[in-house]
Protein backbone atom coordinates (compact mmCIF):
# COMPACT_ATOMS: atom_id res chain seq x y z
CA UNK A 1 0.00 0.00 0.00
CA UNK A 2 1.50 3.27 -0.97
CA UNK A 3 1.97 6.08 1.70
CA UNK A 4 0.87 9.93 0.96
CA UNK A 5 3.68 11.61 0.37
CA UNK A 6 4.60 13.56 3.72
CA UNK A 7 4.06 17.45 3.81
CA UNK A 8 6.53 19.42 2.69
CA UNK A 9 7.77 21.99 -0.14
CA UNK A 10 6.55 20.84 -3.74
CA UNK A 11 9.18 18.91 -5.73
CA UNK A 12 11.19 20.44 -8.57
CA UNK A 13 10.00 23.64 -10.31
CA UNK A 14 6.86 24.25 -8.44
CA UNK A 15 9.28 24.93 -5.52
CA UNK A 16 11.42 27.08 -6.93
CA UNK A 17 7.73 28.94 -8.37
CA UNK A 18 6.64 29.12 -4.45
CA UNK A 19 9.76 30.63 -3.63
CA UNK A 20 10.37 33.01 -5.87
CA UNK A 21 6.72 34.27 -5.42
CA UNK A 22 7.64 34.61 -1.42
CA UNK A 23 10.95 36.27 -2.23
CA UNK A 24 8.92 39.01 -4.58
CA UNK A 25 6.12 39.49 -2.12
CA UNK A 26 8.33 40.21 0.61
CA UNK A 27 10.39 42.29 -1.29
CA UNK A 28 7.23 44.34 -2.38
CA UNK A 29 6.11 44.64 1.25
CA UNK A 30 9.41 45.82 2.90
CA UNK A 31 10.04 48.10 -0.18
CA UNK A 32 9.11 51.40 1.73
CA UNK A 33 10.77 50.39 4.89
CA UNK A 34 14.44 49.12 2.72
CA UNK A 35 14.35 52.53 0.91
CA UNK A 36 14.14 54.63 3.51
CA UNK A 37 16.76 53.13 5.62
CA UNK A 38 19.17 53.22 1.83
CA UNK A 39 18.08 56.32 1.76
CA UNK A 40 19.81 57.14 5.43
CA UNK A 41 22.80 54.81 4.99
CA UNK A 42 23.66 56.63 1.82
CA UNK A 43 23.52 59.94 3.22
CA UNK A 44 25.28 59.01 6.64
CA UNK A 45 28.00 57.54 4.56
CA UNK A 46 28.92 59.52 1.88
CA UNK A 47 27.44 62.89 2.84
CA UNK A 48 24.87 63.44 0.23
CA UNK A 49 21.14 64.50 0.03
CA UNK A 50 19.10 61.88 -1.16
CA UNK A 51 16.36 62.90 -2.90
CA UNK A 52 13.23 62.86 -1.23
CA UNK A 53 14.63 62.66 2.44
CA UNK A 54 13.29 66.15 3.46
CA UNK A 55 8.92 67.39 2.22
CA UNK A 56 7.27 70.41 2.62
CA UNK A 57 3.32 70.06 3.93
CA UNK A 58 1.10 72.22 2.77
CA UNK A 59 -2.01 73.11 5.15
CA UNK A 60 -4.56 75.98 4.57
CA UNK A 61 -6.01 77.05 7.85
CA UNK A 62 -8.70 79.61 8.72
CA UNK A 63 -6.68 82.15 10.09
CA UNK A 64 -3.39 83.41 10.70
CA UNK A 65 -3.76 83.18 14.26
CA UNK A 66 -4.17 79.30 13.80
CA UNK A 67 -1.50 78.98 11.43
CA UNK A 68 0.83 80.14 14.17
CA UNK A 69 -0.41 78.02 17.16
CA UNK A 70 0.18 75.49 14.92
CA UNK A 71 3.09 75.91 13.54
CA UNK A 72 4.63 76.64 16.88
CA UNK A 73 3.35 73.19 18.41
CA UNK A 74 5.12 71.66 15.33
CA UNK A 75 8.42 73.45 15.74
CA UNK A 76 8.64 72.66 19.29
CA UNK A 77 7.57 69.02 19.12
CA UNK A 78 10.76 69.11 16.55
CA UNK A 79 8.49 67.87 13.71
CA UNK A 80 9.66 70.40 11.74
CA UNK A 81 12.59 72.99 11.40
CA UNK A 82 10.50 75.65 9.47
CA UNK A 83 7.39 77.37 8.76
CA UNK A 84 6.17 79.91 6.74
CA UNK A 85 2.91 81.66 6.73
CA UNK A 86 1.66 82.81 3.46
CA UNK A 87 -0.85 85.98 3.79
CA UNK A 88 -4.81 85.65 2.73
CA UNK A 89 -5.60 83.14 -0.22
CA UNK A 90 -8.97 82.85 -2.04
CA UNK A 91 -10.36 79.26 -1.81
CA UNK A 92 -13.09 78.23 -3.81
CA UNK A 93 -14.14 74.45 -3.71
CA UNK A 94 -17.09 71.62 -3.31
CA UNK A 95 -18.04 70.91 0.20
CA UNK A 96 -20.96 69.28 0.70
CA UNK A 97 -22.64 69.56 -2.95
CA UNK A 98 -22.01 73.53 -2.63
CA UNK A 99 -19.57 75.54 -4.24
CA UNK A 100 -17.79 77.45 -1.14
CA UNK A 101 -15.70 80.21 -1.41
CA UNK A 102 -13.48 81.44 1.48
CA UNK A 103 -10.06 83.01 2.20
CA UNK A 104 -7.38 80.95 4.34
CA UNK A 105 -3.81 81.16 5.09
CA UNK A 106 -1.06 79.09 3.76
CA UNK A 107 1.16 77.20 6.28
CA UNK A 108 4.24 75.69 4.07
CA UNK A 109 5.99 73.37 7.13
CA UNK A 110 9.25 71.92 5.95
CA UNK A 111 10.38 68.66 7.77
CA UNK A 112 11.76 65.30 6.85
CA UNK A 113 9.87 63.25 4.90
CA UNK A 114 10.07 60.61 7.47
CA UNK A 115 8.16 62.84 10.19
CA UNK A 116 5.34 63.91 8.13
CA UNK A 117 2.68 60.95 9.12
CA UNK A 118 3.42 62.39 12.26
CA UNK A 119 2.37 66.34 11.27
CA UNK A 120 -0.44 64.84 9.48
CA UNK A 121 -1.48 62.97 12.45
CA UNK A 122 -1.49 66.21 14.77
CA UNK A 123 -3.25 68.26 12.09
CA UNK A 124 -6.09 65.64 12.20
CA UNK A 125 -6.29 66.06 15.63
CA UNK A 126 -5.82 69.97 16.13
CA UNK A 127 -6.98 71.15 13.25
CA UNK A 128 -10.01 73.41 12.97
CA UNK A 129 -11.05 71.95 9.76
CA UNK A 130 -13.77 68.81 9.53
CA UNK A 131 -11.42 67.51 6.93
CA UNK A 132 -8.30 69.59 7.32
CA UNK A 133 -6.41 70.26 3.48
CA UNK A 134 -2.93 68.93 4.44
CA UNK A 135 -0.48 67.04 1.51
CA UNK A 136 2.77 66.94 1.35
CA UNK A 137 5.83 67.10 -1.30
CA UNK A 138 9.37 65.65 -1.24
CA UNK A 139 11.89 68.30 -2.46
CA UNK A 140 14.02 67.01 -4.71
CA UNK A 141 17.09 68.95 -4.15
CA UNK A 142 18.32 72.23 -1.92
CA UNK A 143 21.26 73.97 -1.00
CA UNK A 144 23.30 70.94 1.10
CA UNK A 145 23.91 74.00 4.30
CA UNK A 146 20.10 74.65 3.99
CA UNK A 147 19.39 71.20 4.37
CA UNK A 148 21.69 70.46 7.56
CA UNK A 149 20.42 73.49 9.09
CA UNK A 150 16.96 71.47 8.40
CA UNK A 151 17.94 68.21 9.84
CA UNK A 152 19.58 70.10 13.19
CA UNK A 153 16.45 72.08 14.06
CA UNK A 154 15.04 68.63 14.62
CA UNK A 155 17.42 66.94 16.59
CA UNK A 156 16.49 66.23 19.85
CA UNK A 157 18.08 68.06 22.57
Amino acid sequence: MDRPESRGPPPGPLRLFFLTCFVMLTALLTYPMLRTFSFWLHSSLTGNYVSGSYSIVFVNCPNEQIARDVARYILDKKMASSANILPKTSSLYFWKGEIEESTEVLLLIKTKTSKVPWVFAYMRLAHPFEIPEVFSIPMDQGDARYLQWLEEGMKEN
